[in-house]
Order: structure tokens, then C-alpha cells, then sequence
């Protein structure tokens, strides 16, 4: 009876160590006729350097060699962390020698004398759990590469001290808290810790704890069966069933209601829950890990969040700085968005002037790192210059400050506080503004834009001094 054959089953390169030469010749020529390309070898010591070179998909691999014991190879590629299926062969079929070698990682065990079909089966399943492995690595690299540090701008110590968190906690299956403001990056954390776990080849599943009504919501998180409801026409699998054994992201979490979160409470604690309309409790491994902008401590002492379910979530928890906070790194920030963006609509632009760039600085950014990425991206979109000037930014950044966030000044020397920063933020921005103005209405000539707004050029000179705006014949530095 001839093997059964797959539809275009994967084909592979195969190494045969095996000091019987009329078996090695055997096998190398059963498999080429299959598709796969094999070579042979008659000692251990050629097919340890063999293996070493990493070519091979699969090893078929005899026990006992003239030379040395097969073991000793087996043991090697271990140690080696060698991407290889090895298969044994060997006529002292033995319980012992097959469980010391799938424990030190042999793929399968052939008995010889072993026919045709046996050999060709044990080698494609081989290979097929070689690409398999291969095909999760890659997958795996691609979800790191996307979602690692290097998508997390920043050198702040602030910043730093959360990659420092992360590496710490993924690896693990615990439970995770995410604070900070909007924009700040919650989800883009949440992705980090995913894509380091040991889930990361499973699905990771984010959903916005505020958007959905409380029975909506219940519905999504935990599934439900035919008939629960008006609408409800067949059975419907929860997120907490879907993301088994992956990760689920529960956004704006303090935005649960007191019945939801007792429900959720459940399922951390006992990994049941019970789908809306159902009689019977299901099981999940997902892990949780949920994020909020809102002081879930207060919350819960003012009794609209439950404290068991606080404690339960905040077993790690992950502050994320505002960007207020980090300021150092918004040049940092600015310029990887601006080359994200500028690949993305095919321009060419080099950079931010100095003034620019400090504007950008001293912004206070309400909206943290995702106001951040949206003001570069209108920027790239609308600069047709090789920098972004000063002039061109004020005119897509929101600059006036919010007079109702500022308190009213108790003391005299705190009204003198906030006439110093009123002038800094916006008198001196406004008289900058004003000369690069005029500089710019008369090309660049300061006589004609001194005597254009009424000034004496000496005077319209000391300011463009003070602010450091360069003589228009003189190469503005590079930022």
C-alpha cells in the first residue's frame, strides 16, 4: 500500500547519518524521488559538522555509528539550539533509548528495519513541523518588530523605567494595569507585553470598555446563546472565549458597571464565566491586561468601583507618563513621526528649525504622544518645504492657552508669576513672530522690514538678536 500524499506537501532538505552504506543510499533515494533533496553521510563526526552548517530541515539520525554514540549529536543540537527535526533510527528499539531521546528533542523514532512509507511519513510530518515552527518564528519577529520597544520613543528615565516593566512582566501570565492619560500609549504598551509573552504566536484582542453599552458590552466580553435576547438568533462566542489562551485588552476599564465588574471579578479569580442567557460556566486562559486614565483607588472608595476588582487588576501595574513629563524626549518623538510620515506620502522634508522645533517643546500637549503624532502628520502633509519653519507650525498648532485652567492667584508674588509666563508664552512667541513677519514680507532685507513696521533698523536688529532669529545672509544652523 503506497503512502497517502498531501496536496503539494512541503518539501525539505535532509541529512541521512547512518554508517550502513547500502541503508543510506536506500534513503537518500526513496526520499529524492519524493521531491526532497537528501544527503548521506557514514560517520558522526562528518555529520556533526554537517549539521552544524544549519542547511538541513531533517536528520535522520542512527544511534550507533562506528565512531561515536548518536546520542552525543542529539545532544549537541539541543545544546546548540539548532533549528532541526532530528528522527532516530536504530535496531536496539529500546523504551529507554526512545524516551532519553525525545526528551533530549528527537522529533520521532524509526525501528529499523523500517519500509518505505514509514520513512517517507516520519519525514514529511518532519518537515512540515519544521516550516510550522519556522512559519511561527516568523510571525513572531513581525509582531515584535511592530509592536517593540523601538515603536516606544523615548530615553526619559520615565519612559525607560516602563521598557525596564515590560520586559519584566511579559514573560509571565500575570495580570497588568495600565495608568496614564489619553494619548500617553496604553494600547501600544498592552501590544509590547503581547508580542514579548509566550502567547505571542495567539491572539491578541483590544476592546473599548466605553464605547458599548453595559448589556452590549456583557454580551462582547462573555458571548452569548441563541434566544438570550430579541436579535439573538444563534449562539455567539465571547472575546474571553476567542482570546483563550492569548490576550485580552480591556480599554477605559473604570467605565464598567458595578454588575459587569462583578462578573469580571469571577473569571479572574476561578478562569469561569457564564455567556449571557446561559445555564453552564465556561472556562478561559486569556490573559487580562486593562488600562485606565482615571484614579481607580479613588473610585472605589467613592464606591463606584468595586475594590476587590481593583486589587485583582492591579497586581502589576504600569505607569505611563504624560508628555508634559518627558519633554526631552518630544524631539525625539517629533522626528520619528515626521520620518513615518514622510515615507508614508513619499516627501521629502529634512527636519524643524531651531524655533520650531522649541516650540514644539514648550507646547503643552493636553493630548499627549497621539496629539503629538496627529500636529506632524497635518504638518508633513501641508509643508512644502525642505524644514518646517516656525510660521508653518503655529499655523496647524492650536497655541492659546485655556484661561480657565489657570487658578485665580491667591498672593501677589504668584499674579507676578503669571504675568512672567503669560509674557513668555506669548508676548515674546508674538513679538518673534512679528519679526520673522516682516522679514519674510520683505524677503529676507531687515532696512526694509525695520522701516516697513515702523521701526529703526538698529532696534528691529536687537530683537532679532534676543530671539535668536539669524541674519537672513547668514545659513540658518541645521536642528
Amino acid at each position: 500500500m503506497k503512502c497517502p500524499k498531501a496536496d503539494s506537501p512541503p518539501k525539505g532538505r535532509i541529512l541521512i547519518v547512518e554508517d550502513e552504506r547500502s541503508l543510506a543510499h536506500a534513503c537518500r533515494s526513496i526520499l529524492e524521488e519524493h521531491g526532497h533533496h537528501a544527503e548521506f553521510c557514514l560517520t558522526g563526526r562528518e555529520g556533526r559538522a554537517l549539521l552544524r552548517r544549519g542547511d538541513f530541515d531533517v536528520v535522520l539520525l542512527d544511534l550507533r555509528l562506528g565512531d561515536m554514540d548518536g546520542m552525543e549529536i542529539l545532544e549537541e543540537a539541543r545544546r546548540q539550539n539548532l533549528r532541526v527535526c532530528i528522527v532516530i533510527m536504530t535496531a536496539f528499539s529500546t523504551v529507554q533509548n526512545a524516551v532519553k531521546a525525545m526528551k533530549l528533542g528527537a522529533f520521532d523514532y524509526l525501528t529499523k528495519p523500517f519500509t518505505d512509507d514509514e520513512l517517507i511519513l516520519c519525514v514529511q510530518r518532519a518537515v512540515e513541523k519544521k516550516r510550522l515552527v519556522e512559519e511561527n518564528l516568523r510571525l513572531k519577529k513581525e509582531l515584535v518588530d511592530r509592536y517593540g520597544f523601538s515603536n516606544i520613543v523615548g530615553e526619559n528615565p520615565k519612559i525607560l523605567e516602563v521598557f525596564r516593566q515590560i520586559e519584566k512582566v511579559a514573560p509571565t501570565d500575570c495580570t497588568v494595569l495600565i495608568h496614564g492619560e489619553h494619548g500617553t500609549g496604553k494600547e501600544l504598551v498592552a501590544r509590547a507585553i503581547h508580542a514579548h509573552s509566550r502567547r505571542a504566536s495567539q491572539k491578541f484582542i483590544a476592546i473599548d470598555c466605553s464605547t458599548l453599552s453595559p448589556t452590549l458590552l456583557e454580551s462582547e466580553l462573555f458571548g452569548h446563546v441563541k434566544g438570550a435576547f430579541t436579535g439573538a438568533t444563534q449562539d455567539k462566542p465571547g472575546i474571553f472565549q476567542v482570546a483563550s489562551k492569548g490576550t485580552l485588552f480591556l480599554d477605559d476599564i473604570a467605565n464598567l458597571n458595578l454588575e459587569t465588574q462583578g462578573k469580571l471579578l469571577r473569571v479572574l479569580e476561578t478562569r469561569e464565566y457564564k455567556p449571557v442567557g446561559s445555564s453552564s460556566f465556561r472556562t478561559t486562559e486569556a490573559r487580562v491586561i486593562s488600562a485606565t486614565n482615571k484614579d481607580l483607588r479613588t473610585l472605589a472608595a467613592q464606591g463606584s468601583f468595586r475594590e476587590d476588582l481593583y486589587y485583582r487588576l492591579n497586581v502589576f501595574p504600569i505607569f505611563l507618563p504624560p508628555l508634559r513629563e518627558r519633554k526631552d524626549d518630544i524631539p525625539r518623538l517629533a522626528y520619528h513621526f515626521l520620518r513615518h510620515f514622510c515615507r508614508k506620502t513619499s516627501k521629502r522634508i529634512d527636519g524643524f528649525t531651531e524655533d520650531a522645533l522649541e516650540a514644539l517643546v514648550n507646547h503643552p500637549w493636553p493630548g499627549n504622544v497621539r496629539q503629538l503624532k496627529n500636529a506632524v502628520e497635518r504638518l508633513v502633509i501641508m509643508t512644502d518645504t525642505p524644514m518646517v519653519d516656525l510660521l508653518t507650525l503655529l499655523d496647524h498648532l492650536e497655541t492659546r492657552r485655556r484661561w480657565g485652567s489657570d487658578p485665580i492667584p491667591r498672593t501677589i508674588q504668584e499674579l507676578r508669576d503669571f504675568k512672567k509666563r503669560l509674557l513668555i508664552d506669548h508676548y515674546e512667541r508674538m513679538e518673534k513672530l512679528f519679526l520673522l513677519k516682516a522679514l519674510e514680507d520683505q524677503g529676507g532685507n531687515i532696512s526694509k522690514a525695520a522701516q516697513a513696521v515702523g521701526m529703526k533698523r538698529p532696534n528691529f536688529s536687537a530683537l532679532m538678536k534676543r530671539h535668536g532669529i539669524p541674519s537672513p545672509s547668514r545659513k540658518r544652523p541645521a536642528v
